[in-house]
């Protein structure tokens, strides 16, 4: 197992080389199909850039495990200490057609918990990125959750369908909502304090939002599924039970009406 901040220094530079990748073919080949199951689009990009960090990363760590969306999943992982967990194209629908919000999502889990993270926006040439104890930053400077303390007014990040009443047993909260491609996006975004909080109800794959907790952490916020615990990588199904990330004050509100204890 290397130190946090080598193994950020790694993942910082496979995301720019996958952004490489991903911007060739959003210059051209975007076509995307169906992946079976309806699990989604897939494209080209996805399949080269996983390819490419895949060999990439596990050459660099070959102690490491591996978890990603376009990889076939198997038991090995389980067994170690330290695995990598990857989206290629977080947002793929996005990329296809032609919007800037997808991401790559490079995400670092040690003893079950994240430890490093790289979210790169390759179309703005945003890189997102923090290791335990050392922050969080945007393109190598700091960044952090907004100072919003109270959930009335706050900026929420989620779709419509998950401000339904019956999801919320204390209650709707009254806050703006708005919407943005790609759980990575969303989780970068709060912690670089341009929205309060973001929301999803249903499962959260652990690559969809490995990078984004720790980068989320270590800018100051508080990140939870939606029973208000913790979450734990490298489990079985690879997956949480959805995810609630916010301002400390902001996420302990929700919580609240979550959990119907307002």
């Amino acid at each position: 197992m290397q130190a946090p901040e080598a193994d950020l220094a790694l993942i910082e530079e496979a995301a720019r080389e996958a952004g490489r990748i991903a911007m060739r073919h959003f210059g051209g080949d975007r076509e995307g199909w169906q992946k079976p199951g309806g699990q989604g689009p897939l494209t080209n990009a996805d399949l080269e850039i996983d390819g490419m960090l895949k060999e990439y990363l596990r050459a660099a760590r070959p102690d490491y495990g591996w978890l990603s969306e376009e990889t076939p999943d198997g038991p090995e992982r389980l067994s170690r200490e330290s695995i990598f967990v990857v989206d290629p194209i977080d947002g793929t629908r996005a990329f296809i057609e032609g919007e800037t919000t997808w991401c790559i999502s490079i995400g670092i889990a040690t003893g079950g918990r994240a430890s490093a993270g790289a979210i790169y926006r390759p179309a703005r040439d945003l890189l997102y990125s923090a290791a335990v104890g050392a922050g969080a930053r945007m393109n190598g400077q700091p960044i952090s959750v907004s100072g919003m303390e109270a959930e009335r007014g706050a900026t929420l990040l989620t779709s419509r369908a998950n401000l339904k009443a019956e999801l919320w047993p204390g209650g709707v909260p009254p806050v703006s909502h708005k919407f943005r491609s790609s759980f990575a996006n969303r989780l970068a975004l709060v912690a670089q304090g341009r929205f309060d909080a973001m929301v999803s109800f249903r499962p959260a794959w652990d690559w969809d939002i490995a990078a984004g907790v720790v980068i989320l952490d270590e800018a100051g916020g508080t990140v939870t599924d939606t029973m208000g615990a913790a979450p734990v990588f490298n489990g079985v199904d690879g997956k949480q039970a959805g995810i609630l990330a916010a301002t400390p004050a902001v996420h302990g509100a929700l919580l609240e009406r979550m959990l119907g204890t307002t």
